[in-house]
């Protein structure tokens, strides 16, 4: 899967946690920043990590009567991509409670099972002891523009 050209390794791509809110904005407007992530799932540039009760969050959100302008049967089938794209990262340690939302923890406990490098949500803010464990939080416009501080 990783090679080399001529003498230079190529690294496997650094690993995300996609936050609800980022999941939400992609599937209310196909043109914007969270569409043109959730569009580059499953490619070479990232990869993304899932835990079960993110997953269950994200079902629980995106089925929410009036959220996302789409049908029930559309949004399984992008919760159905995202979890066949996924590393399936169980939990090992429970980090809970480290920030004022629950729903946030849930995130932050998958990144950092996951040993990932990343969060990309909407609410930078609300992670700043995401940095006692090594990880950027950047929102998706940053996290896509290399020029802005951003890795792709």
């Amino acid at each position: 899967m990783f090679g080399s050209i001529g003498n230079t390794m190529l690294s496997p791509p650094k690993k995300i946690v996609i936050d609800t809110n980022v999941l939400v904005a992609a599937l209310r407007s196909r043109s914007g920043w969270s569409f043109e992530l959730l569009r580059q799932v499953g490619g070479d540039r990232f990869q993304h990590v899932l835990t079960v009760p993110l997953v269950m969050e994200y079902e629980d959100v995106q089925l929410r009567p009036g959220l996302v302008p789409l049908p029930e049967a559309a949004v399984h089938d992008v919760l159905d991509y995202l979890c066949a794209t996924a590393i399936r990262q169980p939990v090992h340690f429970l980090w809970r409670p480290r920030l004022p939302d629950v729903k946030d923890d849930m995130v932050l406990e998958a990144a950092v099972n996951g040993q990932c490098a990343c969060i990309v949500t909407w609410n930078v803010r609300d992670f700043a002891v995401a940095s006692e464990f090594g990880l950027q939080v950047l929102d998706p416009k940053t996290f896509l523009n290399p020029s802005q501080g951003g890795w792709l």
